[in-house]
């Protein structure tokens, strides 16, 4: 599946991935085969970073 475009749409899609599925970021994107740094960049185009004791992007 092609992750969305659109940064807020990314942003509410990682993160329920993260709540619902995933232990942490890097588990996402391997398994998504996912670029963990490109997310990481979009987001905080957005003003989002990754918060590892949360699990998700605040």
């Amino acid at each position: 599946m092609a992750l969305p475009k659109d940064p807020i749409i990314l942003l509410s899609y990682i993160n329920t991935q993260l709540r619902d599925n995933y232990d942490s970021l890097t588990d996402l994107c391997k398994s998504l085969s996912a670029d963990e740094q490109e997310i990481r960049t979009v987001l905080s185009a957005v003003n989002y970073e990754y918060n590892e004791k949360l699990n998700k992007f605040v």
